[in-house]
């Protein structure tokens, strides 16, 4: 594939994340979507906001697949988008049991994509701590 070609899809995506919809729903997913069981999971896809759970999902799942079938550049994604390594972080201690229960293929191609990168577990590590991190100051602020 051209650069030209990659540059496109990697713009596409962006547009994509910019609608007013994905745009909710990435606020609720990042903010309000912290699921530590199946059940917090499970009562998250059978929410009002299950919508929004399953857009942001399905998005990363998608570019993932484009990486990983060619259509761009494992760098040139790198170079131009992270916040799918915090969504994977937010399932990623969950997928063997959500694989097990709903779906064996479940954020198949995002984990792909997360284990082609240098580090990528430990960088969803990382990412999990600053959540855990960020949501006990918030905790701790509002108990003031």
């Amino acid at each position: 594939m051209s650069k030209h070609a990659e540059a496109d899809l990697i713009l596409k995506l962006y547009e994509l994340r910019r609608e007013p919809t994905m745009r909710k729903a990435r606020d609720w997913f990042f903010l309000g979507f912290n699921p530590e069981s199946l059940e917090d999971f499970n009562a998250a896809m059978f929410s009002e906001d299950s919508g929004h759970a399953r857009m942001v999902m399905s998005y990363w799942e998608m570019a993932a697949a484009l990486v990983n079938h060619g259509a761009i550049s494992v760098e040139l994604f790198n170079a131009t988008n992270s916040e799918y390594i915090s969504a994977f972080a937010k399932v990623e201690l969950l997928l063997e049991e959500i694989r097990a229960v709903n779906n064996p293929s479940f954020m198949a191609s995002l984990e792909k994509l997360v284990d082609t990168i240098p580090n990528g577990r430990e960088r969803t590590a990382k990412v999990r701590e600053r959540i855990k991190d960020i949501r006990s100051q918030k905790a701790a602020r509002q108990s003031k």
